[in-house]
């Protein structure tokens, strides 16, 4: 099993940056395809950016691609997830999430807790 716990969230201008990190324990993180996810209130939850257990791969929902990075140091069991030219919209609860690469909830068996990112206008 993976745990997840992120940080690095809170209250940003629109045009901010931010950026988010995801801890994990246990050996078995390089396991794993990593994933970023949001959900904003009353809304389902949103794919962001995925990352494959190297980190050669990536991909990235259309609503953050050229502003979201996601990245990973497997030595150090941490992924981020650099955010850039923030608007209201993104804010939400972020999670990030363990399991198998790609853009699908369901591909994921591992959650944290989540953190907020609020963007004010």
């Amino acid at each position: 099993q993976v745990q997840l716990v992120e940080s690095g969230g809170g209250l940003v201008q629109a045009g901010g940056s931010l950026r988010l990190s995801c801890a994990a324990s246990g050996r078995t993180f390089r396991s794993y395809a990593m994933g970023w996810f949001r959900q904003a209130p009353g809304k389902e939850r949103e794919s962001l950016a995925t990352i494959s257990w190297s980190g050669g791969g990536t991909g990235y929902a259309d609503s953050v691609k050229g502003r979201f990075t996601i990245s990973r140091d497997n030595a150090k069991n941490t992924v981020y997830l650099q955010m850039n030219s923030l608007k209201p919209e993104d804010t939400a609860v972020y999670y990030c999430a363990a399991g198998r690469w790609g853009l699908r909830v369901e591909a994921y068996n591992y959650w944290g807790q989540g953190t907020q990112v609020t963007v004010s206008s």
